[in-house]
């Protein structure tokens, strides 16, 4: 951090405005022998930018002198809206003094669009999903952004191949939904087939299949989703039991484990036909391919034995004798090592994808069951232990002495919790450097840095319960030498401050963009709002606080009178039951609650208002801080949930 702040004294001498065609935002800054060009241009097509439009952001960082691309650089940038610009140097001195505030992370300064940012999200075990923003803090209380309600309990999820959607398994309602990743929303609920519980992207993106556990043999198998128009393909009926699902580096086949019936299917996905089922045991529990033997991995629990199947002829080249209790296998992001996971004798068992043999048993954290990787480390958690298990990547290998460490998660095991999904509870962050860790013991999911010997931090999922964790990367990314963008949407109409930082050397400009409105203007002025008005300080615990907001309508922001049917609900951090008080109006289109701090700590006041369609989950909320008899008054912090 403290070589990016140094950046902020380093801005460029050159200011850019918006093209003068109008179909694109560009500049150009020359300094210090480096050359960037900045571009935004409708990712469509189009006359200009427009509110509400997808729209590419790129920025090009070449050497100045020879026109030579600059890679491995870790540029950083930001759009927010132009506020008190007064010419050339005052407009650079404004982004220096926001990309400031931004870097610390203070809350309600925060970007309209940050291009580094990533974000946590956490499967709980109601229907819903957490979303935290880790460089966020609330009053020191909290980094929830906000929530996704779902349909049912989630039981798994993934990625779509861009990034920009997830799709989360539904057994309860035999659907999959899909998440914008964007806007945190619900966009639709696919059929996905009874008891959908797995679920799998082939590598080309084109299908997100779905297992489907039923009891019944023609129902049990594999649904097929079309990922790009989130509608069902296919149904195929592979065999009975849990199934996993693995696909060949080039997406030509599909493999589908029947645990019950003792094998694997594979599917042609261009045709969507049943090739074959092969058998590998009498309960074929996991799968995984490694891309570079090209061969699939089929574990099998009652066995002991891992056989390995060529992805191209589909021949068995070999059985690798492991031990009965054998369950995940997972292999490394370069496909060298894959790691067994054997629960009943919490041990790892390492095998080679060179030569096909078991180089390592490697002691874990009691009763293994998920592993993940960064390019370093592979993570493994344990249901029996809080401890999760470090394996240094690069020590491995035949006739070598692995490199082992562990740091504790919390201080309860896994399996405290009960009902956990197959969602894994590990998450590795977009640097590949540190993992994300759900602990559902004690609803906190941890933050933990390689190079540390205890996670760095935690985050309490107040009023839910955590059962797994994944992480979405908005940062911008090098599509070609020199040349890093992000696509985004358009979030409001106005002039922009489009902000760029580099590392080495400092360079820190804002160049410009200009928005035009669009019809998310029009909808969103023409519908109710709500703001919270500053609380006075409360008094210690307890005490009747009261709580004020207002509510607006229109492009003048007239007062909206009369509203009945309000509520406001309020509860104690982390997770007291909620409490409703009465609302009344007090004029004006302010309306007022009295909340009852009856114990110190932290409350959480929210505002319900059905008739107005204003519901609670996405509306601004009320953070109230009540001290204990010998302390001062409470802090009062409103926050509002980016839409």
């Amino acid at each position: 951090m403290v070589s990016l702040l140094a950046c902020l004294g380093m801005a460029g001498s050159l200011w850019a405005a918006p093209a003068a065609d109008g179909t694109a935002a560009s500049g150009r800054l020359v300094r210090d022998g480096v050359a960037i060009d900045f571009e935004a241009r409708p990712a469509r097509g189009g006359p200009g930018l427009t509110e509400g439009m997808l729209a590419d952001i790129r920025f090009s960082v070449t050497d100045a002198a020879s026109g030579k691309p600059l890679t491995g650089l870790a540029p950083g940038a930001w759009l927010d809206l132009a506020q008190v610009i007064a010419g050339r140097e005052g407009e650079q001195r404004e982004c220096k003094d926001k990309i400031s505030l931004y870097l610390k992370g203070v809350v309600g300064v925060r970007p309209m669009l940050d291009l580094n940012s990533y974000y946590v999200l956490v499967l709980n075990k109601d229907p819903s999903i957490t979303v935290i923003d880790p460089l966020m803090s609330v009053a020191g209380v909290t980094s929830t952004l906000t929530r996704i309600v779902l349909k049912r309990p989630p039981m798994d999820w993934t990625k779509s191949a861009d990034g920009k959607h997830l799709f989360v398994s539904m057994p309860g309602a035999g659907e999959v939904a899909v998440v914008d990743a964007a806007d945190f929303k619900v966009v639709g609920n696919v059929a996905a087939g009874a008891n959908p519980v797995r679920v799998a992207l082939q590598p080309d993106g084109r299908y997100l299949w779905v297992g489907n556990n039923s009891p019944l043999a023609p129902r049990s198998g594999v649904s097929v989703i079309d990922a790009r128009r989130f509608e069902p393909v296919e149904f195929l009926a592979t065999g009975t039991g849990h199934h996993e699902i693995a696909f060949s580096a080039d997406s030509r086949h599909a493999f589908v484990t029947n645990r019950d019936s003792g094998t694997v299917s594979v599917i042609d996905t261009a045709t969507l036909e049943k090739l074959r089922d092969i058998r590998t045991g009498p309960r074929p529990i996991s799968a995984a391919l490694s891309p570079l033997s090209r061969a699939l991995y089929v574990a099998d629990g009652e066995a002991g034995t891992v056989t390995v199947i060529d992805a191209k002829s589909l021949a068995t080249r070999k059985v690798i004798q492991a031990r009965p209790g054998i369950g995940p296998v997972r292999f490394s992001p370069d496909g060298r090592y894959g790691f067994v996971l054997n629960t009943a004798e919490n041990v790892a068992t390492v095998i080679d994808a060179g030569s096909d043999e078991a180089v390592h048993r490697i002691d874990v954290a009691a009763e293994p069951y998920q592993v993940t990787f960064t390019s370093a480390y592979a993570y493994i958690r344990g249901l029996a232990s809080e401890r999760v298990t470090m394996v240094s990547l690069s020590s491995l290998g035949k006739g070598r002495t692995p490199t082992v460490q562990s740091f504790a998660a919390g201080a309860e095991a896994p399996k405290l919790a009960g009902d956990l999904p197959i969602a894994e509870s590990l998450a590795a962050k977009a640097d590949e450097s540190s993992v994300f860790v759900v602990n559902p013991a004690n609803n906190t999911t941890y933050f933990y840095m390689e190079g540390m010997n205890a996670p760095m931090t935690g985050y309490l999922n107040r009023g839910h319960t955590a059962r797994a964790v994944t992480v979405i990367d908005r940062s911008m990314r090098e599509a070609e030498p020199g040349v890093f963008t992000s696509q985004v949407v358009m979030p409001a109409a106005g002039r922009f401050d489009v902000a760029f930082m580099l590392d080495r050397p400092q360079i820190l400009h804002c160049f410009s963009a200009e928005v035009a409105p669009g019809a998310a203007s029009t909808e969103r002025l023409a519908a109710p709002r709500l703001e919270f008005l500053p609380a006075p300080a409360a008094q210690v615990a307890p005490a009747a606080v009261p709580v004020r907001f207002r509510l607006v309508q229109g492009a003048d922001d007239a007062p909206r009178e009369g509203v009945t049917g309000l509520s406001v609900r309020y509860f104690l951090a982390p997770a007291s039951p909620p409490r409703q008080a009465a609302v009344r109006e007090v004029g004006e289109g302010v309306y007022e609650a009295l909340v009852q701090t009856l114990e110190s700590g932290a409350y959480y006041v929210h505002v319900d208002a059905g008739a107005l369609k204003l519901h609670s989950g996405s509306q601004p909320y009320m953070t109230l801080r009540a001290l204990p008899a010998k302390g001062a008054g409470a802090a009062v912090q409103t926050v509002r949930r980016a839409d």
